[in-house]
């Protein structure tokens, strides 16, 4: 199964570092935050990766076309014109880099995928956040009952979009959240079916928005709760959090040995 990351935004809201780079390469520990969240998905076996690019997408190419160099020892013989790289870790990615357009919209940046996903349900989260959910269970979650899409669902006091769910985990509305609510949100770590593609007109569509509102309204759209740890990074604030637990030894979603 293939995962789809939105990495291609402005990221406007923590401009003192995203003027220089897209937000998903964002350094959390010395590593982009993307590459974090494609570490947690590996551990799980998720290892097809699709990435939706717009804002400095060179940054992101670049990134990987250079993988040995960012993440390895390596030797410069200049004058033999050679290049050794020591101990290093292949990860065992397939990673498939897009260019989904800079102004493009969250839902247009995935319909402009669909050829590389085809036919298949495929995983989705954004490109700035980190959790600890069970993917396994969540999966398993999403094939049992059948509905369009599974959303991971958290409850934390953000700006994000707001979700009325019934007892059944089916998702009766969505829509934005405001600053007195306490409802669960929209916290990312999707599974879609491709009958997704067919509720995305064109680049203008905001995922967020009239898809997932109307997936809603047919009881299309389920709600998976997590009540572990979850944050994204809007902020200098929040970006400093990340770095303190990973620093410290504790961050949640670092599974991995290496």
């Amino acid at each position: 199964m293939k995962v789809v990351l939105l990495a291609g935004g402005f990221g406007t809201r923590i401009s003192e570092q995203s003027h220089l780079k897209p937000k998903p390469m964002i350094e959390i520990g010395e590593k982009p935050i993307l590459w974090h969240i494609m570490k947690y998905y590996s551990q799980y076996g998720f290892h097809d990766f699709v990435i939706c690019l717009g804002y400095k997408q060179y940054v992101v190419k670049e990134f990987f076309a250079d993988y040995f160099l960012h993440t390895s020892d390596v030797t410069f013989d200049l004058a033999g014109n050679k290049m050794e790289v020591h101990n290093n870790y292949s990860e065992p990615w397939k990673v498939t880099l897009v260019d989904t357009g800079l102004n493009t919209m969250t839902g247009g940046r995935i319909k402009r995928i669909k050829p590389y996903v085809g036919d298949e349900p495929f995983m989705l989260t954004y490109g700035d956040g980190v959790c600890d959910v069970n993917l396994d269970t969540l999966l398993k979650f999403h094939q049992g009952h059948g509905k369009i899409a599974s959303m991971t669902t958290v409850n934390i006091t953000q700006l994000k979009g707001v979700l009325d769910i019934n007892e059944n985990n089916v998702v009766r509305s969505f829509r934005e959240k405001d600053e007195a609510d306490a409802s669960l949100i929209n916290g990312g770590f999707m599974v879609l079916n491709p009958e997704i593609f067919s509720y995305l007109k064109d680049d203008t569509t905001i995922l967020e928005q009239e898809p997932l509102q109307k997936l809603a309204a047919e009881g299309q759209l389920m709600s998976f709760h997590h009540s572990g740890f979850w944050q994204c990074m809007d902020t200098q604030r929040e970006m400093k959090k990340l770095e303190d637990l990973w620093q410290s030894g504790q961050a949640p979603w670092k599974i991995w040995e290496k």
